[in-house]
């Protein structure tokens, strides 16, 4: 009787990342995809307060599910995403936003 075993376990439906070794002719796979520079729209505006019934500027910083955007995909600098986050939590809070779609 022979017994199946799983290679390479780790979650169902995981897919495994080939890369190539470096061989003449052969081309690399880029990690990094190169693109340009994302700038906080906060500190260009000049804006040091993000009031929570501002509901146009909060909309653009949430996805179609309801999630806060993370800075790395908005280009917001720490500061104003905390602001952000804290002043959507509190729209959230009043039912000025909903928690999800």
């Amino acid at each position: 009787m022979k017994v199946k075993t799983k290679v390479g376990g780790g979650r169902a439906g995981s897919k495994s990342k080939t890369f190539s070794k470096g061989r003449p002719g052969d081309k690399k796979r880029s990690l990094h995809t190169i693109g340009r520079k994302r700038f906080c729209r906060l500190c260009v505006d000049k804006a040091n307060a993000v009031d929570y019934k501002d509901m146009k500027r909060l909309e653009a910083f949430i996805t179609e599910r309801g999630k806060i955007v993370s800075s790395r995909l908005s280009g917001n600098c720490a500061k104003h995403q905390r602001i952000i986050a804290e002043a959507i939590t509190k729209a959230r809070f009043i039912s000025l936003l909903p928690y999800t779609r």
